[in-house]
């Protein structure tokens, strides 16, 4: 197979197909998975060996091994949505192949340390995060944050894509225009928000966990989460996790959850719905999260 190199979630790609969202890989690096076009089957199909996926008048995508992705598009499908299925949905079922923790979180940069809003879809994950990056804070991860422990035992967080997805008011109330951006997804009112690119595509630790949920009743919470419950959180909030039960691997991803939630607090922060009032709550979270940062002992820099 020949094709362009791309680096993400620690991994190294090489794909028949362009992936302009990802950034190139180290010269030489060696790919850990390979992304073609071919025969993708027909049929769903979700096992220990393989995961076939089907989407209608997009693409199917059979994902093995944790090192392969074929994929075979529909006539008059757009690239936009081949790649959204691509480094999504298809992705992470090369994650839980591979035995990697991947949650559904965004990821931010505080002073070294990886900072985590976890949530379902619409819970404001990518608007909290784009209020951060107007802050000057560098995005980690977009939607899909993968941890891994190193040799120590400590979890570290691996950058994603380097984009933020946004629906209009959330682009507009930014002060930003959302026509000037690409669609996420033909059809829908979902766009594209390109961040920085950072200068290398190494690791941070993961200094803590946020759960962002609705406020039950007049008053924004942050709340720490313990034992069954914070296990619970990670379980209920890993992208794609509905796959494991039928790959073999609820296992060794309840064993993931567990050895994070002894490495890394987890919190509940529940907050009110809308715009009004954003910006202190969205202040009072930097500020809780900036003084757990501030609480770890410095990164040791390489002599």
């Amino acid at each position: 197979m020949s094709g362009d190199k791309y680096a993400v979630f620690g991994l190294v790609i090489e794909s028949e197909i362009a992936l302009p969202e990802l950034l190139p890989a180290p010269d030489g690096a060696t790919p850990d998975v390979a992304i073609r076009v071919g025969n993708a089957g027909e049929e769903p199909l979700i096992s220990a060996e393989e995961v076939n996926l089907v989407v209608p008048k997009v693409a199917s995508y059979r994902i093995r091994g944790g090192r392969e992705i074929v994929f075979a598009p529909r006539e008059g499908a757009s690239e936009r949505n081949i790649r959204l299925f691509l480094l999504g949905s298809a992705f992470g079922a090369i994650i839980h192949q591979r035995g990697l923790l991947p949650l559904h979180a965004n990821a931010i940069d505080i002073s070294g340390r990886a900072v985590a809003f976890m949530g379902h879809s619409g819970a404001g994950k990518s608007t909290m995060a784009a209020w951060f990056l107007d802050r000057g804070h560098r995005i980690l991860a977009d939607d899909v944050c993968v941890v891994v422990p190193d040799a120590a035992g400590v979890p570290l967080a691996y950058p994603g894509i380097p984009r933020l997805r946004l629906w209009r008011e959330a682009l507009e109330r930014s002060g930003r225009n959302a026509d000037e951006l690409e669609l996420a997804f033909d059809d829908m009112d979902k766009f594209n928000l390109p961040t920085p690119r950072p200068s290398q595509s190494g690791p941070i630790p993961l200094s803590h966990v946020y759960l962002l949920e609705k406020a039950e009743d007049q008053a924004s919470q942050i709340q720490p989460l313990s034992g069954v419950a914070a296990v619970d959180a990670l379980v209920a909030n890993t992208y794609r996790g509905g796959y494991l039960a039928r790959m073999g691997g609820t296992k060794r991803h309840l064993l993931a959850c567990l050895h994070l939630v002894k490495r890394v607090p987890v919190f509940r922060a529940s907050r009110l719905w809308g715009f009004d009032g954003y910006d202190e709550e969205a202040e009072r979270l930097e500020q809780h999260a900036r003084s757990l940062v501030g609480r770890e002992a410095p990164i040791k820099q390489p002599a």
